[in-house]
């Protein structure tokens, strides 16, 4: 029989605003477990531009996106909540009682008091690279959960967005060589960066696609086809990250039963949605007038959970008090 794991929350989502929503949870003094697809915490972020600088949270002029889902993901396990990552939320049924119970990809059902979604803009696929999937996991990867195993490699980064940029940046100062590739001549991600890039001393080659990946246990060359060269140009290389961006959508949570509009789940005042005992948070939520900022998310987890914390147990005060209160 499937394994059921017993929790009064469950956050699908271990982005900024989920980390956020584990914290409130735990401060209520609520078990908690996060759920992500991802392999890591952070969402996004972790994801995508984990280099890039965050400015849109109060009292915090810039921070680092690895510093920031750091700092959260501290902030959150000072009351332990259980992660279970690389995992994603797919069907949803409710016990007798009304609990929802929620089973994951791995067949594991997680029965909760109440389940907040912070998904942000959903499930993650990573575009893939068209030649040399085949070293998936043997030099090529779409995610660097930890940079350091770059360490003394000679590392080819594909793309032309932040992530890409962002990831090559993070990668000069411990790889030994780093050469990005971008099929055009301009770039997505912010001027600024590529100059940086530029000036950290890695290779950038633009209207350039990889045409082969070749190795043996792992992968040692890259052919690169170059616009306006004839012969294809042959690169020695370590390891591949092929940052081509991500495509985004609800994927399972799409077929729960709650209203959406377009990529996103209609909740109402109190971050409830169209289904019982089930919230959202953060960018995955429509409403009139929503903002889409990290800093509007970490309200609106703070809204789900204390509602959700009082449906589980109508004798609780909706406001839990503040933190500063609580020493």
């Amino acid at each position: 029989m499937a394994e059921t794991v017993l929790t009064d929350i469950l956050v699908v989502g271990a982005g900024p605003v989920g980390l956020y929503g584990a914290y409130c949870a735990g401060f209520r003094g609520l078990r908690t477990v996060v759920v992500d697809a991802l392999p890591q915490c952070g969402g996004q972020i972790t994801a995508l531009y984990p280099e890039k600088e965050i400015r849109d949270i109060a009292a915090v002029p810039g921070a680092r996106g690895r510093d920031v889902v750091a700092d959260l993901k501290e902030q959150a396990d000072a009351f332990g909540p259980a992660y279970v990552l690389g995992r994603q939320a797919t069907g949803l049924a409710h016990s007798p009682d009304g609990r929802p119970q929620v089973t994951l990809s791995d067949g594991v059902v997680v029965d909760a008091g109440a389940v907040v979604l912070t998904a942000g803009m959903g499930t993650f696929t990573p575009r893939t690279l068209p030649a040399g999937e085949e070293f998936l996991g043997r030099g090529l990867s779409y995610f660097v959960p930890d940079p350091a195993v770059y360490a003394d490699r000679d590392v080819l980064v594909v793309g032309g967005g932040d992530s890409a940029v962002d990831w090559s940046l993070a990668l000069c100062p411990i790889a030994r060589s780093v050469t990005l590739v971008h099929r055009r001549g301009t770039f997505r991600a912010h001027a600024a960066s590529v100059r940086e890039v530029r000036a950290c001393g890695a290779e950038i080659v633009t209207g350039a696609q990889v045409e082969a990946l070749y190795g043996d246990d792992r992968v040692r060359e890259a052919h690169l086809r170059i616009d306006g060269e004839e012969e294809v140009r042959v690169l020695k290389v370590d390891a591949v990250v092929a940052a081509l961006g991500f495509l985004s959508n609800l994927g399972p949570l799409a077929e729960w039963g709650m209203r959406l509009e377009r990529r996103t789940i209609v909740v109402d005042t109190r971050m409830r949605t169209t289904v019982d005992r089930v919230y959202a948070a953060g960018d995955v939520t429509a409403y009139p007038g929503k903002v889409r900022l990290m800093s509007v998310g970490f309200g609106e987890v703070a809204t789900a959970v204390n509602n959700a914390a009082v449906a589980l147990d109508p004798t609780l005060s909706l406001f839990p008090g503040h933190s500063s209160e609580s020493s």
